[in-house]
């Protein structure tokens, strides 16, 4: 009579789920995912670039995958996961509260990564920071650049503006991204490349000044001006 196949052990299976799983490369990941992260790696996905999200909350992560469903796009909670199953040279956008939480990023990450992998910080770090990790990380020949993004979660999801500074060569390995997903006026993408270290963070400084000056002369002309009442 024909043999019946065996079945593989549970252990061999497990081998075999986790070979599959890092095969499957993501060209883009992200860390925070939420509302202004899931909407921009939802945005780098629909532009054609898997990506990868990282996040300690799995309702967070179930969310990405929901409205990703007909994209390239994962989340995970674990950190060697997400460097593992990105391709080299790996291209990782911090969406974290400045401070802190940026350094506490890199130095999670810093065992796992390879000489010429990129970190992109884009919250609104203060440009004294950015120049402090951007020497830090060239020591270990760790790609490092800030990029100020505006335009708010509405912005993250259909086109930002973006302010990236550093290495003009480190800028090359994410500018096909970036110039996907910006916002675009007359078909030039919202994105250039600002120059040297903490160069976008410092733009997007003066960016938010602006902006918020602005906001605040609207707020005191409604406050000064009379009311229709007023007007008799």
């Amino acid at each position: 009579p024909p043999r019946s196949t065996p079945k593989p052990s549970s252990a061999a299976s497990d081998v075999y789920k986790r070979q599959k799983k890092y095969s499957m490369k993501f060209d883009f990941g992200l860390v925070g995912l939420g509302v202004m992260g899931r909407n921009l790696i939802l945005n780098v996905a629909e532009n054609g670039y898997s990506s990868l999200g990282l996040s300690s909350k799995i309702d967070s992560i179930n969310l990405l995958k929901e409205e990703g469903k007909n994209y390239k796009v994962d989340g995970t909670q674990s950190d060697e996961d997400f460097i593992n199953r990105l391709s080299s040279p790996r291209i990782i956008m911090l969406l974290v509260p400045a401070g802190k939480p940026v350094d506490s990023m890199i130095d999670r990450f810093l065992p796992y990564l390879h000489d010429g992998d990129l970190i992109i910080d884009g919250g609104n770090s203060h440009y004294d920071d950015t120049d402090r990790r951007y020497n830090y990380l060239r020591k270990k020949s760790i790609n490092f650049i800030g990029a100020g993004v505006s335009g708010g979660s509405k912005g993250a999801r259909y086109g930002p503006s973006i302010m990236p500074g550093g290495d003009k060569d480190a800028y090359e390995i994410v500018r096909p991204i970036f110039e996907s997903v910006a916002a675009k006026i007359k078909d030039e993408p919202c994105v250039s490349f600002l120059g040297n270290t903490s160069s976008g963070h410092y733009v997007k400084m003066i960016h938010n000044g602006i902006e918020y000056g602005i906001m605040q002369l609207i707020s005191c002309l409604l406050y000064t001006s009379p009311s229709p009442r007023d007007r008799g």
